[in-house]
């Protein structure tokens, strides 16, 4: 039922610039890929109680702005996943810049006093979001964009040890739960790059549901969401 041959399908041939592992159209005629397009929900739905809680609470709209950011990433990898279209694609990967320059912003404002405004930081963050759009909409070219936003994780992953080190010692399992669970999903997404056609064949003799579970980039979705919402916790 899920052979590891591509498939057509309703949005036609793919004009990304990356496709990933998982068979096209081979669940569904209407989702090119179906797992890893579904598996967004946790991107999604989490971050929305996320704000409605921020809002019930009265906390700052910077955090308000964070979960905000994480559901748009959820509903443009969506986008993306289904139809493989390099506009959808866009609809993915710049808002994963955007939402890290919102996660940046939070963590170097968590230890003022009241409820200010950073504008250096504003800007700069602004500033960076601008210049890397406006380079990768002229590159077309997916490895910039992956240093560009390994980047802003790098910087938060450094501010987030500083922070459950020695500033907050009691938050250390969150912070490092959250810290496993994404890195976790960086490592299954390697695999699924590097091992991809030996996946494809491992699949082709696996019933349907088995092989779903070796959808490594579905297991990105869903540790990296997990971990990315455990981190606005945090």
């Amino acid at each position: 039922m899920a052979p590891a041959a591509d498939r057509e399908g309703y949005w036609g041939p793919p004009t990304s610039t990356l496709e990933w592992c998982e068979e096209n159209y081979a669940v569904s005629y209407y989702i090119a890929e179906f797992w890893n397009t579904v598996s967004n929900l946790i991107f999604i739905l989490p971050p929305i109680y996320g704000a409605i809680q921020t809002y019930k609470d009265g906390l700052e709209k910077r955090y308000l702005a964070a979960y905000l950011c994480l559901t748009a990433v959820g509903l443009g990898s969506w986008c993306f996943h289904m139809t493989l279209k390099y506009e959808m694609q866009l609809l993915d990967e710049l808002p994963m810049i955007y939402s890290c320059c919102v996660f940046v912003y939070c963590l170097y404002e968590c230890f003022k006093y009241k409820n200010t405004v950073n504008y250096p930081l504003l800007f700069l963050l602004i500033t960076y979001s601008f210049v890397v759009s406006i380079v990768y909409l002229n590159l077309k070219e997916p490895v910039f964009h992956q240093i560009m936003y390994g980047t802003l994780v790098s910087i938060i992953v450094l501010r987030s040890v500083y922070i459950v080190l020695w500033v907050y010692p009691w938050l250390r399992g969150l912070g490092y739960t959250s810290l496993t669970v994404f890195l976790m999903g960086f490592f299954l997404w390697n695999v699924d790059n590097i091992f991809c056609d030996k996946l494809r064949a491992l699949r082709e003799n696996m019933p349907p549901v088995v092989g779903a579970v070796t959808q490594f980039h579905a297991w990105w979705h869903i540790l990296t969401g997990l971990g990315s919402y455990l981190h606005i916790l945090l």
